[in-house]
């Protein structure tokens, strides 16, 4: 058995992960996927990190800790916490230790133009999509139509500090790892991807797996926890 600790992205809720942790559990694993302090201004990837660690509590058997997007940055700080098995980055921002991901966003790379750019920061300094159909092109554009809907309804606001403040890493955990790109993603660059990812898996599909192919990714996460 292996516990799965699935670390949602910007904007989102541990939501995201319902469709991966049902085939989990299905399968006989633990999963949790707690809602991050997205929209507390006051919240940096530390204190996501602690939010994941309360909501692991005592795993069954190994842990396995999965990081979406933005919960890429969340994952090594996990890991740095306590024993996991395995780290997985999927379609994820990768950090440097001691240093803001902002530093890299001259980067042409790291996110695709267009799309990735409609959303904007509103008077209470959080950022959020420009409108429902804007998210659904950069996040959601191979998955099935009322699941996309429904995901982009329930988007949240995000607020900047994780992706500004210095990375609390001091080095990175001594952990295996593995990172899944989707070539067609339309957020974190595939370019960029390949280029700071140690033997990427390459899948077809955009940004948001978990939500276009839960069933296939629940079955990959369970291959990469018995590697």
């Amino acid at each position: 058995m292996t516990t799965f600790a699935l670390v949602h992205g910007a904007w989102h809720g541990g939501w995201a992960f319902d469709p991966v942790a049902e085939h989990l559990r299905a399968a006989g694993h633990g999963v949790v996927a707690p809602d991050l302090p997205c929209e507390d201004q006051e919240a940096g990837a530390e204190r996501y990190a602690q939010v994941v660690e309360q909501a692991i509590g005592s795993p069954e058997g190994d842990l396995v800790v999965v990081g979406h997007s933005l919960g890429g940055l969340t994952a090594p700080l996990v890991a740095r916490r306590r024993p996991v098995r395995r780290m997985v980055f999927l379609c994820a921002l990768l950090p440097e230790p001691g240093r803001p991901l902002s530093d890299r966003f001259s980067d042409p790379d790291i996110f695709v133009p267009g799309p990735a750019e409609r959303t904007a920061r509103g008077e209470d300094g959080l950022s959020r999509w420009l409108s429902e159909d804007d998210a659904i092109a950069a996040m959601y554009a191979d998955c099935d139509p009322a699941v996309a809907r429904g995901a982009a309804a329930r988007l949240r606001g995000q607020a900047p500090l994780p992706s500004r403040e210095p990375s609390p890493l001091d080095r990175w955990p001594d952990v295996p790892s593995s990172y899944l790109l989707c070539t067609e993603d339309l957020m974190v660059g595939p370019a960029w991807s390949r280029r700071v990812a140690r033997e990427p898996i390459e899948w077809p599909g955009s940004h948001s797996p978990m939500l276009a192919r839960p069933q296939e990714l629940a079955g990959l996460l369970v291959e990469l926890a018995q590697a």
